[in-house]
C-alpha cells in the first residue's frame, strides 16, 4: 500500500479518475463565505510578515538566514496556510464553525498560483541577464543584503553611515570594473557587467508590478466580503499516475472530513476550541425517586434523556407567533476532551469504535452512558447557531449525568465571537505630494507603482528558490500559526462589545434550557419517576435563567 492509498483510506476518498472530472470550486457550498473570504484577503496581502501577530499575537515569525530572501506577509500566510492544512502528516485541526476552511486553502493555493506565475517569468530573467552577468548580479545582491542589513528589512533609510558606506563600495567596485586591465571581448563583457542587471531589474519590476496590481485587486474583493470562487486545476489528476495533483485533492477532501469531525476540545478556561469561552451554565439535580409507592421506577439510561432533547430541539425554530425567531439549529452528539489550557496540539479520534475522523454513533452512546466520572472522554448535546454570516456563534452544551439516585441536566452558554478587524483592512497604495506642472504653485497627490526598487530585487532574489520551497524556508523565514490552530477560534474576538451580539447570546439561553428541561421530564415522566421535586427545581431554575448575565465561569473565581 502506498503513503497516497494511506492518505486515502485516512481522508475517507477513492480515486476517481473520469472524463470530465469536476475543478475543485471554492465557494460552492454556499453560505458564509463572506467570513471565509476575509481570512482568505491574507493570501493576497503585502507588507511585513510581522502583522499576523496583530489579531493574535501568538503567532511565531522565524527569520531566514537572509533578509534579502525573506516572505512578505501573503507569501509566508501562503505557505503557512498549504503546509499546516495540507502538508503529509500534519497536526489535527480545530474545526473552524461559521467558516469554511476550504475557501481559504483553495485561495491561498490561487494565490500561490499566481506568484508562481511570475516566478516563473522572474526566474527566466535571472536565467537569461542573471547567469550571464553573475558577478554583476552578485555584487548588486550584495549591495542590497549590505542595506537591509543597515536599515532592516522594512522601508526604513540605512542612515547616512550606512548610506556613505554603500556608495563608496559601489563607487570602488565600478572603478575596478573600469580600470580592469583587459581588452577585446573581456573588457566589454565586464564593462556590461554591471548595467546589464539593471535593465533586469526594470523588466522583473515591469512584471512584478502588473501581478502586484492583480493581487491587490483580489485582497479588495475579498476584505469587502465578496469576490468570486476561485478554480483549483492543480487537484485535478491528470492521469493515474499524477501523484501531486492526487496528494492535492486527497488533502482538500481530509480538511473537509475533518470539518465534520464530532470531537472537540475542553482547554480550561479558553472554553471549547472552536465555540468560544463558557459565559454562563445552568444545573438541575434531583434525586430519581418512583412515582408509584411500592413500584420501581422503569430502567432508562442517559443516552435515552440526552437523545429526547436533541429531537426536540430540533423544533427550536417553530413558534406559536409568526416572529422569525430562531434560526435552524445544528444539533450535534459531541465527544468531549479535556486537554488543558497550554496544549500545543490535539488528537484524533482513535481505536476500534473511531471511524475516520468521527467516534461512531455506538461509541457517543456508550460514553454518554458509561463515562460519567473520573478519567476519559465526556459526552454533550450541541445546540449551535451560527449568526452574523458567522460573526458570531453561539452553542448551547447538554449533558446527563446519573450518579447514583441523582439525575443531573446542566445547561452551558459557549460564545465565539467576530473575527479580528485586521482581515477587513483594503489595500492602501502608496502616495506622495508633487508639484502640479505647470501649475507649480499647486501640490496634488500621484499613486507610487506597488512595487519599488527594494520590491522588485526582493522578488527577483527569491524567484529562482521558489521551485524549492523547504529550502527557501530556511533562508527566508516562516510563519507558525497560532496552536492548536483552527481557522475561527485563532482570530476571533469577544463578542461582549456588540450590543446586538450580546442580545442574541444571552436571548439564547432559556428557551434552550426549557426545551431540555420539557424534553428530559417527558421520558421521566413515562419511566415513572417522581416529578413533583423536579418541577419544584424546574421553577426556581426557570426564573433565574430569564435574567442571565455574562461571566467568566471557568475561572471558578479562583
Amino acid at each position: 500500500m502506498t503513503a497516497l492509498d494511506d492518505l486515502r483510506n485516512a481522508a475517507g476518498v477513492e480515486f476517481d479518475f473520469a472524463p470530465g472530472a469536476q475543478v475543485p470550486l471554492s465557494g460552492s457550498s454556499g453560505g458564509r463565505t463572506g467570513l471565509s473570504q476575509r481570512i482568505a484577503s491574507v493570501a493576497y496581502r503585502e507588507g511585513s510578515p510581522e502583522k499576523i501577530k496583530e489579531p493574535n499575537d501568538a503567532a511565531k515569525v522565524n527569520e531566514g538566514r537572509f533578509s534579502l530572501l525573506e516572505p512578505n506577509l501573503g507569501e509566508a500566510f501562503t505557505r503557512a496556510i498549504e503546509t499546516r492544512m495540507l502538508a503529509d502528516g500534519r497536526k489535527p485541526l480545530i474545526q473552524s464553525f461559521g467558516a469554511e476552511p476550504q475557501v481559504v486553502v483553495e485561495h491561498a493555493l490561487a494565490a500561490k498560483r499566481i506568484r508562481r506565475q511570475r516566478d516563473a517569468r522572474l526566474t527566466v530573467i535571472m536565467a537569461v541577464l542573471g547567469l550571464l552577468f553573475l558577478p554583476g548580479v552578485a555584487v548588486w545582491l550584495g549591495l542590497f543584503q549590505l542595506r537591509r542589513t543597515f536599515a532592516g528589512s522594512q522601508d526604513r533609510r540605512a542612515g547616512a553611515l550606512g548610506t556613505l558606506l554603500l556608495v563608496g563600495i559601489a563607487l570602488f567596485v565600478a572603478l575596478l570594473v573600469v580600470r580592469a586591465p583587459v581588452g577585446g571581448v573581456l573588457q566589454i563583457y565586464l564593462w556590461a557587467m554591471l548595467p546589464a542587471p539593471v535593465i533586469g531589474w526594470f523588466l522583473a519590476r515591469q512584471v512584478s508590478e502588473r501581478t502586484a496590481q492583480n493581487l491587490r485587486a483580489h485582497w479588495a474583493d475579498l476584505a469587502g466580503g465578496g469576490g468570486s470562487g476561485v478554480v483549483v486545476p492543480e487537484a485535478v489528476p491528470q492521469n493515474p499516475n499524477d501523484a501531486d495533483a492526487e496528494r492535492l485533492r486527497i488533502g482538500l477532501a481530509k480538511l473537509a472530513a475533518e470539518q465534520e469531525s464530532n470531537l472537540t476540545y475542553y482547554a480550561g478556561t479558553k472554553g471549547i476550541l472552536g465555540m468560544g469561552v463558557r459565559w454562563g451554565h445552568w444545573h438541575l439535580a434531583e434525586d430519581l425517586r418512583p412515582r408509584d409507592p411500592g413500584r420501581e421506577i422503569d430502567p432508562f439510561r442517559a443516552w435515552d434523556v440526552a437523545r429526547a432533547i436533541g429531537d426536540q430541539m430540533r423544533l427550536l425554530e417553530r413558534g406559536p407567533l409568526h416572529t422569525g425567531g430562531f434560526t435552524a439549529p445544528t444539533i450535534t452528539h459531541w465527544v468531549v476532551r479535556h486537554v488543558g489550557e497550554g496544549a500545543g496540539e490535539v488528537a484524533r479520534p482513535e481505536g476500534p469504535n473511531a471511524d475516520g475522523f468521527r467516534f461512531s454513533n455506538i461509541e457517543v452512546q456508550r460514553i454518554c452512558n458509561e463515562q460519567q466520572y473520573s478519567a476519559g472522554d465526556r459526552h454533550y448535546l450541541g445546540v449551535q447557531f451560527v449568526l452574523w454570516d458567522g460573526e458570531l456563534v453561539i452553542t448551547m452544551m447538554i449533558t446527563v449525568t446519573v450518579l447514583h439516585h441523582t439525575l443531573r441536566i446542566e445547561v452551558s452558554g459557549y460564545a465565539l465571537g467576530p473575527l479580528h478587524g485586521f482581515f477587513g483592512e483594503k489595500p492602501k497604495p502608496d502616495k506622495k505630494k508633487v508639484r502640479d506642472f505647470p501649475r507649480f504653485w499647486k501640490q496634488r497627490e500621484v499613486e507610487l507603482p506597488a512595487v519599488n526598487v527594494r520590491e522588485a530585487v526582493r522578488l527577483a532574489a527569491r524567484a529562482p528558490l521558489t521551485w524549492f520551497p523547504k529550502r527557501l524556508d530556511k533562508l527566508g523565514g516562516t510563519i507558525a500559526l497560532p496552536e492548536p490552530f483552527g481557522l475561527r477560534h485563532t482570530w476571533a474576538t469577544k463578542p461582549w462589545n456588540h450590543r446586538f451580539m450580546v442580545d442574541d447570546v444571552l436571548r439564547t439561553a432559556t428557551p434552550v434550557l426549557r426545551v431540555a428541561l420539557s424534553a428530559a421530564f417527558k421520558v421521566l415522566r413515562e419511566n415513572g419517576v417522581d416529578m413533583a421535586p423536579f418541577d419544584a427545581r424546574a421553577q426556581i431554575l426557570s426564573g433565574s435563567v430569564q435574567d442571565p448575565g455574562p461571566s467568566q465561569d471557568d475561572t471558578y473565581g479562583m
